[in-house]
């Protein structure tokens, strides 16, 4: 298990460094990846990301960008990560941001109602 944590910290941060620096792609702009789970047999990495959205760039056209991408960020992990197996890359929108901020709004809105009365 703690071969799978380390192992998940350092394609998350080589996974950072290749989109950061090499990824070409426009359709890709500006993109966080908040976390990373590889599955115990090694099979799948599950990537999950946030994006500044703009209006060229949108989350269907990251994860759209990020799937044409596929191949190339799985090369690039492989020899930056020495493992004996190449996980296939799996993407995922993370949702906890927005779902924080809505809980954060929600609240302020009932503190602020119970101030006022």
């Amino acid at each position: 298990m703690a071969n799978i944590k380390r192992l998940e910290s350092d394609l998350k941060k080589a996974l950072t460094e290749i989109l950061r620096e090499e990824a070409k792609d426009p359709d890709i702009g500006f993109l966080t990846v908040t976390d990373v789970d590889l599955t115990n047999d090694l099979s799948y990495l599950t990537i999950h990301f946030t994006v500044f959205e703009t209006e060229e760039t949108t989350r269907e056209s990251v994860l759209k960008a990020l799937e044409r991408s596929k191949k190339f960020l799985r090369t690039l992990l492989m020899e930056r990560v020495k493992m004996r197996k190449a996980p296939e890359l799996r993407f995922r929108y993370d949702e906890s941001l927005e779902t924080g901020n809505r809980i954060e709004k929600g609240l302020k809105k009932v503190l602020d109602k119970d101030k006022k009365d």
